[in-house]
């Protein structure tokens, strides 16, 4: 039986924790406060993964470790670093193949669609720390000292996931409530939603040739975010959404008594232009698929209607 473990209980964390144990996997689960996956067959682990002695305990014996951890959006230049180092640190002492997920933050601006072999150009202080992460990984793996992968995707769509939209529009949906959000409401912006993103990590995992490349995890819409609300709401019978673009004045000021809106500050350049990512190569090569988006906000509206 393989055996694998995912470090980080977030909502793509524990995707690839149940879809390995449902593939009948052996799974390891490993978070600071030992959150499970809702699934029998994973193991839930609490442990701190800037321990690289105890994660290699961990891992010692698994064909891969996924990393899937999220330090708090605010603390990323100082706790990022000693993490990804950690966990690089046990993939190369027990030799299992490194998943990353990612993002887009390491491309920079990018208003054409953005490909697997768009070259890395941050402009912020967030897709610097991105970006020197996968550098970390490939210097490791052109050493020969890691099989490392990176799997990109873009802003998450799903019910267990933390993300501006699930934050802004999702409160409010079904009274109709107004909601700014901090973005232009009518360009193309890439979604992915979680359980995609969890397939396309564990399908790079079992191909010999993904080491030492980039992979995006493909998108269920590239829908404009004012679209996707509309229909969000005509899924969930709700009323007209009352959603508005936040002035980038209104975002300085909450960003001056909210340090994870403050953050969002320097990363507007997603969501005020165009912002589509390109998975035509991985899709091809690693046969994965998005999501049809009716099926994901159905999901979604189920989820808002069960919390009323």
């Amino acid at each position: 039986m393989s055996f694998s473990v995912v470090v980080g209980a977030g909502g793509t964390g524990r995707a690839v924790a149940r879809q390995l144990a449902e593939a009948g996997e052996q799974v390891r689960l490993v978070s600071r406060r030992g959150t499970g996956s809702g699934h029998p067959g994973v193991e839930a682990v609490a442990a701190d993964a800037n321990d690289a002695d105890r994660l290699t305990e961990l891992t010692d014996g698994a064909s891969t470790l996924f990393n899937c951890a999220m330090p708090p959006y605010d603390r990323w230049p100082t706790d990022w670093p000693p993490l990804a180092a950690a966990l690089l640190t046990t993939a190369e002492r027990t030799g299992a193949g490194y998943v990353m997920l990612g993002n887009t933050y390491p491309y920079g601006p990018v208003t054409a669609p953005i490909t697997e072999t768009t070259p890395m150009a941050p402009t912020t202080v967030k897709g610097r720390v991105r970006a020197q992460m996968w550098t970390d990984v490939l210097e490791a793996y052109d050493a020969g000292r890691v099989r490392g992968t990176e799997v990109r995707g873009s802003d998450f769509l799903g019910v267990d996931t933390l993300s501006v939209f699930n934050l802004v529009v999702l409160p409010g949906l079904l009274a109709g409530q107004r909601a700014a959000y901090p973005g232009n409401l009518d360009v193309a912006h890439s979604w992915t939603y979680i359980e995609d993103a969890a397939r396309t990590l564990i399908a790079a995992s079992r191909y010999d040739g993904a080491w030492g490349q980039v992979w995006h995890a493909p998108s269920t819409s590239t829908l404009p975010v004012g679209d996707l609300t509309r229909r969000l709401a005509e899924i969930a019978g709700a009323p007209e959404p009352q959603l508005v673009a936040m002035p980038a004045e209104e975002l300085r000021k909450l960003g001056e008594t909210d340090s994870i809106m403050a953050e969002l500050i320097e990363m507007q350049y997603i969501d005020q232009e165009v912002h589509v990512l390109d998975s035509a190569h991985t899709e091809r090569v690693l046969g994965v698929s998005a999501t049809p988006l009716d099926e994901v906000l159905t999901e979604t509206a189920k989820a808002l209607l069960h919390q009323r």
